[in-house]
């Protein structure tokens, strides 16, 4: 089964696509994937069917989103907490996982043409080696490619991808890149497995739960939340188009608060660098006072020596992150020639 399927939509289906595109439509959607398991029982199949059925609607989806224009989707693969489950079925996702993977590697042709880049969110040290190596390789044979983007999260969840944040700061501090004073909400984000994205418009969580399981906690504060009772095998493009006319209707609520919160998080910023300027100005004068001028000067100074250190720091951990899966790609091409 291909990771996008080729398949042209229907008349109807088209006519409704082109509807929905006169109005605003969501450049990230992220999918909670839920109800393979009550699907294999309804089914009366085995769980790992279900689970095999699953990424074949996942990767009609993709096709299906790529119709409608939306460019980016963030799929929710493989929670930390799925460890606890049985471990017949952990070694069915690791093996359906192993087999999936193996096959985008040969799949180059078709994810170049569609100019697909994968890639993978969580922390991979907790998966068996082998798989580690094939996910850094498919992540590594397409990260050039820019016009769609697929994101996996796979050994993830998003309280443990915070904590991961807040560690990687400190080691900015640590390493003398940014100062404790740098760390801020803006730089978290930046630390976050998703960087690279921007936050998801829509997120559509099936099967007919109204929680998030531990998704994409930060970066959904202002999105559109959508949940949908049909399991996931079973669901069909006209749920996705029900899901993006409920997001075109939440579409002015939605940008008018995150308009807002980025205004407050710049107000927040500059406060802060004031703040440290003040101290610094304090600390250099003995308590002489400094005029309006020369106190905008050093403001404007620090604040260009700040973003200075937060961008050399960003770079630092982009190639600490490149080089993970370019080190694991070569052991996989090591191991596998």
């Amino acid at each position: 089964m291909s990771w996008i399927r080729e398949r042209e939509l229907s008349f109807l289906e088209r006519l409704t696509a082109n509807i929905l595109k006169a109005g605003p439509m969501p450049k990230h959607v992220a999918f909670i994937m839920d109800g393979n398991r009550r699907f294999a029982q309804k089914a009366h199949v085995q769980r790992q069917e279900g689970h095999s059925q699953g990424f074949e609607k996942l990767a009609e989806t993709l096709r299906w989103c790529l119709n409608l224009g939306i460019h980016e989707v963030t799929v929710y693969a493989f929670s930390i907490e799925n460890f606890k489950r049985s471990k017949e079925e952990v070694d069915g996702l690791m093996e359906l996982a192993r087999q999936k993977f193996s096959r985008l590697l040969t799949e180059q042709e078709n994810l170049e043409k569609h100019g697909v880049c994968i890639r993978v969110l969580g922390d991979l040290t907790l998966l068996p080696a082998d798989l580690q190596q094939l996910i850094a390789k498919s992540v590594v044979a397409t990260k050039a490619h820019n016009k769609c983007f697929l994101n996996v999260c796979f050994a993830y969840t998003s309280r443990y991808e915070i904590a991961s944040a807040v560690k990687e700061m400190a080691w900015g501090v640590e390493q003398g890149l940014i100062k404790s004073s740098d760390v801020s909400e803006v730089l978290l984000s930046e630390c976050l497995y998703s960087s690279n994205s921007p936050n998801p418009d829509l997120l559509i969580r099936t099967s007919g739960e109204v929680r998030l399981s531990d998704f994409l906690l930060w970066q959904t504060s202002y999105s559109c939340l959508v949940f949908q009772s049909v399991l996931w095998p079973e669901y069909s493009f006209w749920n996705l188009c029900e899901a993006v006319l409920q997001y075109q209707l939440s579409y002015q609520s939605l940008q008018k608060a995150r308009d807002l919160h980025r205004e407050g998080q710049a107000l927040q910023q500059m406060e802060e660098d004031r703040s440290c300027v003040a101290e610094l100005l304090q600390h250099r004068g003995n308590g002489k006072l400094v005029d309006s001028q020369s106190r905008q000067k050093e403001l404007l100074n620090y604040i260009a020596s700040r973003e200075e250190r937060v961008r050399c720091f960003l770079n630092a951990l982009q190639h600490k992150r490149d080089t993970f899966f370019s080190d694991l790609s070569s052991q996989a091409f090591i191991c596998y020639l």
